[in-house]
C-alpha cells in the first residue's frame, strides 16, 4: 500500500507530505482546491506523462515521491523485475520518485536509482489503480478482462494445465517451421552442399601441404640463381683456379703444418685437433652442397603444377575457411547437414504426428478450461448487477462476452470445430454493459464516462476484489451525479473494499466521507501573494465541522445531521 506520498512544487502546492494508513482514506474540500492535483501528482509517480507546467510558478523543479509497503503478494509479483534490475532493497518497501524540472529534465528512480519512465509505469500497474479521468483504468483495458475472470472464477489449476501443453506445442511447431523450411530449401541446399564436399574432398587436402608446396616453388622459381650459387661455392672450396687454390687444399696444408708442430711439441695437439675438425666440416660441407646441387632441377612443368595446387588451396580457402584445417571442417560440417536434410522428412512426420496429439490434448483442456469459466461468467454478471441495483442502476444489466474465432490450423474439438487459441485459451473474453433498459449490451470501453462509469468500477471492484491484486486503489469523485441516499451505499462499500485494498477517495458527499477512516481536508489558501493548496487530517471535532460543511454550511441542524452521518457509519461498520 502507499504508505507515504510526498509532493514538492507541484502545480499550486508547496509543500505536502501525507502519512497513509490501510483501509479507506477519504479527501474533501471546494471544487478547485487542488484534490485532482493530488491525483495528477499520484499519476505522474506512476509513469503518466510529464509537463513543465506541473511545475509551480517560480521553482526550478516539482518532485513527487511515494513509499509503498509490500506484502506478500506484492513481494512475489514485483521482487523478480526490481531484483533483474539490482533495484530491490529492502524486501518490504520500495521507494518511487519522479522529478521534472524547468531545463526539461525528466527523472524517475526507485530505490534511489534512474529508471526508465516505461519500467517505472510497468512497476506503478502493480502498485496502483486509479479510476475516474486517467488512463490508468485496468477494467478498461480488454486484454485484462481475462485475467480478471479467471482470478474470479479459480480456473488456475485448469489453466495451468493448459499452458503447459500449449508450450509444448509452441516448441514443437517451432522446430516443424524449421524442418519444413530446410525442407522446401531442401533440393536447392543439397545440390550447394554436395558440390562444395566434392569441391574439397576432390581436392584430396592435407594440412601440412600447403608450406612444403610454398617451399618447393620458391625452389623452382628460383632454381638457375640456387644453382649458381652453389657452383661458386664448391669452386672456391673444392676446385679452386690457378689465381686462387681450393679452401680445402689450402686448409690442408693448415693441418699438415699443425700436425707437424704437434709432433714436436704435443702441448699444441688441441691446434691440430682443432684444424682436422675443420677440415672434415669442409669436406662435409663440400658433400651436402654437391648433394643439393644435384637435386636442384630447373623443371617449368613442375612449377606449373605447383602454382596450380597453390592456386586451388587459395580459392578453398577463400570460399570454405582461412586454413586448409577450416576448409576441411567445412567439408565434414556439410556433409553433417546433408544427412540432416535426408532424413529431415521422417522427423517432420513424426512431429506432424506428435502436433495433432498434443492438439487434440489442448482442445480437450482448453474446452475444460472455456466451460468453467462460462459457468463462473455467469455467476460474476449477477453479482454485477445486484451491487450495480444497490449503487441506483437498476435495470442495468452486464455480461461477460466470449468470443472463439475459426482457424483451420487451431486445436480441434468434438464436433469437428478448430479454433485459434493461445497461451490463455481458446477465446477472447469481454465486458459488455447495458446500463439502461431497451438498450443493447456494448463493450465497457464505449459506455458514457462519469458517476455512471465510476460506479460501475465500483461494483466490479466489490465483486472482483479476491482476483484484483493491486494493493492501492483511488476513485476520483466517484460520487459523480449521485445523491446523498447513494453516496451511503456507495461509502458503504468503498469500506467494504476497503478490507482488502487501500483506497483512496475524492469526494463532495458527507455520507461518503464519513466512511474514511482517514479522512484529509484539501483546501487553498493564499501566502505572501501566492495560492497554495494545503492538506490536513481531520480528526474529531473537525471532522465533524467539515462534514457540517459538506451539508450546507455550519449550523446546529447541520452538526447534528453530521453527527448522524457519523453515528449510522459506526453503526454499519461495526456489524
Amino acid at each position: 500500500m502507499l504508505a507515504e506520498l510526498r509532493i514538492e512544487n507541484f502545480a499550486i502546492i508547496d509543500q505536502v507530505h501525507l502519512q497513509l494508513g490501510a483501509g479507506l482514506i477519504t479527501f474533501t474540500g471546494e471544487t478547485g482546491a487542488g484534490k485532482s492535483i493530488l491525483i495528477d501528482a499520484v499519476e505522474l509517480l506512476l509513469g503518466g506523462r510529464s509537463d513543465m507546467t506541473m511545475i509551480r510558478s517560480g521553482a526550478d523543479y516539482a518532485y513527487v515521491e511515494g513509499l509503498f509497503q509490500l506484502d506478500t503478494a506484492m513481494r512475489n509479483a514485483l521482487g523478480p523485475t526490481l531484483e533483474s534490475e539490482q533495484l530491490l532493497d529492502d524486501p518490504d518497501q520500495v521507494l518511487i520518485a519522479r522529478e521534472i524540472r524547468t531545463n526539461g529534465r525528466n527523472v524517475a528512480r526507485i530505490n534511489g536509482r534512474s529508471v526508465g519512465v516505461a519500467f517505472l509505469r510497468q512497476v506503478g500497474e502493480h502498485l496502483i489503480d486509479v479510476h475516474g479521468q486517467s488512463e490508468h483504468l485496468s477494467l478498461l483495458r480488454v486484454h485484462h478482462h481475462l485475467s480478471l475472470l479467471d482470478g474470479y472464477a479459480g480456473v488456475a489449476p485448469l489453466l495451468n494445465a493448459y499452458q503447459v501443453t500449449y508450450h509444448k506445442l509452441m516448441a514443437l511447431r517451432h522446430e516443424l517451421a524449421e524442418l519444413r523450411q530446410a525442407e522446401r530449401d531442401a533440393a536447392r541446399r543439397l545440390d550447394t552442399l554436395g558440390y562444395q564436399v566434392n569441391e574439397i574432398e576432390a581436392a584430396h587436402l592435407n594440412p601440412d601441404e600447403e608450406s612444403t608446396l610454398r617451399d618447393e616453388r620458391n625452389r623452382l622459381a628460383n632454381s638457375e640463381g640456387l644453382a649458381s650459387a652453389v657452383q661458386a661455392a664448391l669452386l672456391a672450396l673444392d676446385e679452386g683456379t690457378p689465381e686462387s687454390p681450393a679452401i680445402t687444399d689450402l686448409f690442408g696444408q693448415i693441418t699438415h703444418s699443425l700436425s707437424h708442430l704437434a709432433r714436436l711439441d704435443p702441448s699444441q695437439e688441441s691446434l691440430n685437433e682443432t684444424a682436422s675438425g675443420i677440415l672434415d666440416s669442409l669436406t662435409e660441407l663440400n658433400r651436402e652442397l654437391r648433394r643439393y646441387l644435384e637435386g636442384i632441377e630447373f623443371n617449368p612443368r613442375r612449377l606449373d603444377q605447383v602454382e596450380e595446387r597453390l592456386e586451388l588451396i587459395h580459392n578453398l580457402k577463400r570460399k570454405y575457411g582461412d586454413s586448409i584445417a577450416a576448409v576441411l571442417a567445412y567439408a565434414l560440417k556439410a556433409r553433417a547437414e546433408m544427412e540432416t536434410i535426408t532424413h529431415a522428412g521422417e522427423r517432420i512426420q513424426q512431429l506432424e504426428t506428435e502436433e495433432q496429439a498434443l492438439l487434440k490434448s489442448l482442445g480437450k483442456e482448453g474446452l475444460a478450461l472455456s466451460q468453467r469459466r462460462q459457468q463462473q461468467a455467469e455467476k460474476l454478471a449477477r453479482a454485477v448487477e445486484s451491487e450495480l441495483e444497490e449503487l441506483q442502476m437498476t435495470g442495468t444489466r452486464f455480461q461477460v462476452d466470449f468470443q472463439r474465432r475459426p482457424d483451420p490450423q487451431g486445436v480441434p474439438l468434438e464436433d469437428g470445430q478448430r479454433l485459434a487459441f493461445d497461451a490463455n485459451g481458446i477465446e477472447r473474453v469481454e465486458f459488455l454493459i447495458s446500463p439502461n433498459l431497451g438498450e443493447d449490451l456494448k463493450p465497457l470501453v464505449k459506455i458514457a464516462s462519469g458517476g455512471e462509469t465510476s460506479r460501475l468500477m465500483l461494483a466490479l471492484k466489490n465483486v472482483l476484489a479476491s482476483a484484483d491484486h493491486i494493493p492501492t486503489l483511488i476513485f476520483d469523485e466517484i460520487d459523480q451525479g449521485i445523491g446523498g441516499r447513494v453516496g451511503g451505499v456507495v461509502g458503504h462499500k468503498l469500506w467494504k473494499l476497503a478490507r482488502q485494498h487501500q483506497v483512496l477517495c475524492v469526494t463532495h458527499l458527507p455520507q461518503l466521507a464519513a466512511f474514511g477512516t482517514q479522512h484529509f481536508h484539501v483546501e487553498k489558501e493564499v501566502q505572501a501573494g501566492r495560492t497554495l493548496t494545503l492538506v490536513r487530517r481531520l480528526e474529531g471535532e473537525g471532522r465533524l465541522l467539515e462534514l457540517a460543511q459538506m451539508l450546507g454550511g455550519t449550523s446546529q441542524g447541520t452538526l447534528q445531521s453530521a453527527r448522524e452521518i457519523l453515528q449510522n457509519v459506526e453503526k454499519q461498520t461495526s456489524e
